[in-house]
């Protein structure tokens, strides 16, 4: 089976992307609608005021809204920069389909992948920190040193140097008579 060209396992792979990225526009619309009703509610709780909302255990639930609301918020977040890099890998797996892959735009969505990544993995960071502070009997689980996730976002930034130096032969081959 090639891996490159119409009907290859990169077409395929294209594909899948595709699927995925329409699923993650409307989980990201679907989220941030959520996210928009979380934040009128926790503002304005007497838009439900004639809904008694409590948990298993009786507590109000209308009272942890701010929560719901950044918790929701983050998710929508996390989905639309998760979104961003299935974008960048579709557009790269067309080339890869057109049997281009040295394609000189590579270089700067391999970059962009790889740098929404480390922003990714910052969030997951600072939305720890966040709410380790507002919530500290709530949290008290460690956050952790993703070495895999480091490790991802060097791989894409040395794979987008490569394609970049690919480009270069290529360009330079083009100019050789």
């Amino acid at each position: 089976m090639r891996a490159l060209g119409p009907g290859s396992v990169s077409s395929f792979l294209k594909v899948i992307l595709d699927v995925v990225y329409f699923a993650l526009w409307a989980g990201v619309g679907v989220a941030g609608l959520l996210t928009l009703a979380a934040f009128l509610i926790a503002f304005n709780p007497e838009l439900l005021s004639h809904i008694q909302l409590t948990t298993a255990d009786g507590a109000e639930i209308m009272s942890r809204g701010p929560v719901v609301a950044a918790g929701l918020l983050a998710a929508t977040l996390y989905m639309g920069g998760v979104l961003v890099i299935v974008d960048r890998l579709r557009r790269i797996f067309s080339t890869l389909t057109a049997g281009d892959p040295f394609h000189p735009e590579n270089v700067t969505r391999l970059r962009v992948v790889g740098l929404m990544l480390a922003m990714l993995e910052l969030g997951r960071y600072a939305v720890w920190t966040v709410s380790a502070w507002l919530m500290p009997a709530v949290n008290e689980v460690e956050p952790t040193f993703s070495l895999t996730a480091w490790f991802s976002v060097l791989v894409v930034f040395v794979l987008a140097e490569v394609f970049r130096e690919g480009a270069r032969l290529r360009r330079e081959a083009e100019l050789t008579i």
